[in-house]
């Protein structure tokens, strides 16, 4: 059985547990120098209650977040758990605070990006949410209040642009 995780913009992607284990470690990292064992170990944990215990076959990413918190208070880890929920809060409010200009989409929404990339350059939706998720960070990490759709699609085109070249120089060093 494959977990199926519910994203906010209602799209489903597989769970994978290195996800889990990258929060952890992130989360941990913040208040603690070495900690990659102990979220190896928590992030274990957590994979084995999914595989083990769960009931359905589909999480929500709050779902997810909120086991995550849970195990770091259960550890000891108040500090971290606490860290990360306020930095989930933070995300949330700073994609709240953007607005797109000229857009039929006024709010931010980096579904919006993942289906541009899906339908105008056929590219499978993993790869497209990177390229969404890439986008999104610069335009959080700018930190403006508005933006225009172009300047999205700029950021988009060379996000795809360096992604696939990537992709090639891979795929040359393996022949």
């Amino acid at each position: 059985m494959q977990i199926q995780v519910l994203k906010a913009d209602g799209s489903t992607e597989s769970y994978l547990h290195t996800k889990v284990l990258g929060t952890l470690h992130r989360a941990m990292a913040a208040v603690d120098s070495d900690c990659l064992d102990t979220a190896q170990m928590l992030s274990d944990a957590v994979t084995y209650f999914l595989y083990r215990h769960l009931e359905s076959k589909t999480l929500t990413t709050d779902q997810v977040h909120q086991m995550i918190l849970t195990v770091l208070d259960g550890a000891g880890f108040g500090a971290a758990s606490e860290t990360l929920n306020a930095h989930r809060l933070h995300r949330r409010l700073q994609r709240h605070r953007v607005e797109v200009v000229d857009s039929e989409y006024p709010v931010w929404d980096k579904g919006c990006i993942v289906r541009d990339v899906m339908e105008q350059y056929c590219l499978e939706r993993s790869l497209a949410r990177t390229i969404a998720g890439a986008v999104e960070e610069k335009v959080l990490r700018m930190g403006v209040l508005r933006i225009r759709r172009g300047t999205i699609h700029h950021l988009m085109i060379a996000d795809m642009e360096n992604l696939l070249a990537a992709h090639d120089q891979l795929v040359s060093a393996a022949l």
